[in-house]
């Protein structure tokens, strides 16, 4: 389930409490370079920038038309749990923000 505070550029996602690694989970960004620079900046270790359409192979880099929702990038917490940063930049129309 994801939440998005009305006005905020974050979501919040919540899944099971309890059992295995959870993997895919999202942050939202508006600027992929800039938060990959961030994370990378803090000792985590985290994957170089890609993009990939849905349905799409991932390529390197990120998108060279700029799509909200395409490029992304993916690192794993302590415990296990893999987060994958997400670029949007314009959200798709009719997403409901609570």
């Amino acid at each position: 389930m994801q939440f998005t505070p009305p006005g905020s550029p974050a979501s919040v996602q919540f899944g099971p409490p309890a059992g295995p690694p959870l993997e895919g989970l999202l942050l939202i960004v508006d600027d992929i370079e800039a938060a990959h620079a961030e994370i990378g900046s803090r000792g985590i270790e985290i994957s170089d920038v890609f993009h990939a359409a849905p349905g799409g192979q991932p390529e390197p880099g990120r998108d060279p038309e700029g799509r909200s929702y395409v490029s992304q990038a993916a690192f794993s917490d302590p415990d296990g749990n893999t987060w994958v940063l997400q670029e949007v930049t314009e959200r798709i129309p009719g997403r409901i923000t609570l």
